[in-house]
């Protein structure tokens, strides 16, 4: 199965790799790395957007999309556009209605951190912030509550339950999307894939694996 696997800001493909190789077999894992997939283009959520849609659109079997924040948006996006593509959806720690106000709190908070604090996450903080704030401003009016119904496929929301920023949306999230699962990690935070990979590897692995069945 064809398991795309979709990472957050600050995050690249890598990310993935301790879940990955914690996942039974088969399993084909597929890693963008989002801001590659650009390749040079604007910074902004459009552009971001075509750029992923066109990577799915270019492999032929169903999906199974699996998205972490911002991935977790891109991957919802394209599972509304593209219903008849994706076979199954997890989305961790995502919204669906972007949280202006959260927005500004982070970049507040991304403005005031210090510059070792990124080099630590092996990025320079000019060109992180260079790249989050077109972003930012360009999600700023995304809401797709209304299409949330429209989802048919397998879905699981995933959510750290010490992830206040998004524990309300992980809720949204499950009531909007007929028949989703919602399951909340113990303890956990926001990146559950740097963090928890144990434990959302086995999340995965019990959903997926009733897809094989």
């Amino acid at each position: 199965m064809n398991c795309v696997f979709v990472h957050g800001l600050g995050q690249d493909s890598s990310s993935w790799d301790k879940v990955i190789s914690l996942m039974p077999e088969p399993l084909h894992a597929l890693c963008p790395d989002l801001f590659a997939l650009i390749n040079g283009s604007e910074t902004d959520y459009q552009s971001l957007y075509r750029a992923f849609s066109e990577y799915c659109n270019a492999i032929s079997e169903p999906l199974n999309l699996c998205g972490l924040s911002l991935g977790g948006v891109l991957a919802l996006h394209y599972a509304i556009d593209n219903p008849a593509k994706v076979k199954s959806l997890v989305l961790i720690g995502a919204q669906y209605k972007m949280p202006k106000n959260l927005f500004r709190i982070q970049t507040i908070i991304f403005k005031i951190m210090p510059g070792f604090f990124f080099k630590k996450q092996g990025v320079d903080k000019h060109d992180f912030m260079k790249m989050f704030l077109p972003l930012m401003e360009s999600m700023a009016d995304l809401d797709f509550s209304t299409e949330l119904r429209g989802i048919s496929c397998p879905s699981l929301i995933i959510c750290g339950d010490k992830d206040g920023a998004n524990k309300k949306a992980a809720k949204g999230l499950a009531e909007g999307i007929p028949g989703a699962e919602l399951r909340f990690v113990d303890g956990a935070g926001h990146e559950l894939n740097i963090d928890r990979p144990q434990e959302l590897a086995v999340m995965l692995s019990e959903f997926w694996e009733v897809l094989l069945c």
